[in-house]
C-alpha cells in the first residue's frame, strides 16, 4: 500500500476557479504610515503554483491567513501588503477583496477571467477556519471549482482551509512548493544516508523531543545547542548558572540521553559557552573554559571549543538535518555560533537539509541559501511530518494506491 497525492500538474485548470491555499503568514514591516513585506520567501515559494494555474488558463483565488487576529478583523492583519507585494511581481493588478467570503468575492469569481488573480482577505477573520467550521466551508467552496494546497507551513493544521475544504471539491491537488517539500523530507524521514547528523537548537527540547525520538534509531550524532542544551547538561549534572532550563525540560532532556545510549548515539553537548549577566548585558560578554556557567551567568552562545567539535562531526556526515539557532542570534555578540555552523554545513559535502524558522533567517542572513540542498518552509509542521504524525491537511488529499 502507497501513499500518493494528486499533483496541480494533472489537471485540467482552463477556465476554472482554482482556489490555491497559500502560506502567506509572512513578516510586515512598517515603512512611513505603510505595511510592506518584510520577509518575502514564503510569497516567491507560491510562485510557481501560482504561474503554472495561470498559464494553464486558470482562475486564481489565493487564500491565507497572516497572524492572529482571533476570528476578529483586525486592519493590522490585512493582506493589503502581500497583494501589492504580487501585483508587483505578477505584473499585473491583484484584486484583495474585502471579505474572504459572501456575496461580493462569490460574484466576483464568477466574474473572473482566464488569467486573473484574486486574493482573499484573511482567513483567520472569520472565527469559523480556525473552528474547521462546515457552514465557512460551504461559503468558501462557492468561490472555486478546483482546490489546491501550496501552505506546507499550514499542513499540521485541521483548520477549514487546510482540512474542511478540501472535502467538499471534487477535484483537488497539491501544489509546487508542497511537492517539493515531501520529496526531500520524506527520505529524511524514513531512510537518511548515514552518517545521519541531526543538528537541534532553540529554547526549548519538548518543541524538539518527537523529532529527536523519531530520529534515535535512524542517527549517528546528535548535536545540541541553543538554550535547550542547558537542558542536556543539567541533566548530565553541570552547572548551567542562570540560563533558561526548566524542570520539565531536563526530565525531557534526560529521557533523550538514556535513549541515545541505549542505542549508541553519540550526543554532542557544548563543551565552553558564550555567557553574559543577560541578553542585554554586550559588554561584559566572556568565554568559559570548560562546561559549567558560573552561577551568576546564562550561556547565550556556544563557544569555539564547541564549534570546532562540531565541525569534526559535520566533515564527516552524508546528511544533515539543522533546525533552531545555537544561541541567541539576534543580538550580533551571540550570533557567532549560529552563523559558524551555518558556514559549515554549506561548506559539507553531505545532503543538508534545514527546518525552516531561525535556521533558515540565519542562513538568508549569511547568503548561503544556494549552498543547501534543501530549505523548508514548514516550521511547525515541518518537525511533526518529520515526526511521523498525521498531518490533517496532507490526509485529506491523499490516495491510497493497493499494490
Amino acid at each position: 500500500m502507497a501513499l500518493l497525492y494528486p499533483k496541480v500538474s494533472g489537471l485540467g485548470l482552463k477556465n476554472k476557479r482554482v482556489f490555491i491555499r497559500v502560506d502567506f503568514n509572512v513578516p510586515l514591516k512598517l515603512v512611513g504610515d505603510v505595511y510592506e513585506v518584510a520577509d518575502p520567501r514564503r510569497i516567491e515559494e507560491a510562485m510557481p503554483t501560482i504561474r503554472y494555474v495561470l498559464e494553464q488558463g486558470g482562475k486564481v483565488i489565493l487564500g491565507s491567513h497572516l497572524g492572529r487576529p482571533k476570528g476578529k478583523v483586525n486592519p493590522k492583519y490585512s493582506l493589503e501588503p502581500v497583494g501589492s507585494y504580487l501585483s508587483r511581481v505578477l505584473g499585473k493588478d491583484v484584486l484583495l477583496t474585502e471579505d474572504c467570503v459572501g456575496d461580493a468575492p462569490r460574484g466576483l469569481s464568477h466574474q473572473m477571467r482566464m488569467g486573473d488573480v484574486m486574493l482573499l482577505e484573511n482567513l483567520r477573520f472569520h472565527a469559523g477556519e480556525e473552528e474547521n467550521s462546515l457552514d465557512f466551508a460551504n461559503r468558501l467552496a462557492e468561490l472555486c471549482d478546483i482546490y489546491v494546497n501550496d501552505a506546507f507551513g499550514a499542513l499540521h493544521r485541521a483548520h477549514t482551509s487546510t482540512e474542511g475544504l478540501p472535502k467538499l471539491i471534487k477535484q483537488r491537488a497539491i501544489g509546487f512548493l508542497v511537492e517539493k517539500e515531501l520529496k526531500f523530507l520524506e527520505p529524511l524521514k524514513d531512510s537518511p544516508k548515514r552518517p545521519f547528523v541531526l543538528i537541534m537548537g532553540g529554547s526549548k527540547v519538548s518543541d524538539k523531543m518527537g523529532v529527536l525520538e523519531h530520529f534515535l534509531p535512524k542517527v549517528d550524532t546528535v548535536i545540541i545547542g541553543g538554550a535547550m542544551a542547558y537542558a542536556f547538561l543539567n541533566a548530565r549534572g553541570f552547572n548551567v548558572g542562570k540560563s533558561l532550563c526548566e524542570h520539565k525540560q531536563v526530565q525531557l532532556a534526560n529521557k533523550i540521553l538514556k535513549g541515545a545510549e541505549a542505542r549508541n548515539v553519540k550526543v554532542l553537548l557544548p563543551e565552553d559557552h558564550v555567557v553574559g549577566h543577560s541578553i542585554n548585558d554586550i559588554e561584559k560578554v566572556s568565554i568559559t573554559q570548560g562546561v559549567d556557567i558560573p552561577d551568576d551567568k546564562l550561556g547565550l552562545d556556544i563557544g569555539p571549543k564547541t564549534i570546532s567539535k562540531i565541525a569534526e562531526v559535520i566533515e564527516t556526515a552524508e546528511t544533515i538535518f539543522w533546525n533552531g539557532p545555537m544561541g541567541v542570534f539576534e543580538q550580533p555578540v551571540f550570533a557567532k555560533g549560529t552563523f559558524e555552523v551555518a558556514n559549515l554545513i554549506a561548506q559539507s559535502k553531505a545532503i543538508k537539509i534545514i527546518g525552516g524558522g531561525d535556521s533558515a533567517a540565519a542562513i538568508a542572513q549569511a547568503g548561503l541559501e544556494a549552498s543547501f540542498d534543501f530549505i523548508s518552509t514548514g516550521g511547525g509542521a515541518t518537525l511533526e511530518f518529520l515526526e511521523g504524525k498525521t498531518l490533517p491537511g496532507l490526509k485529506v488529499l491523499e490516495i491510497v494506491v493497493k499494490h
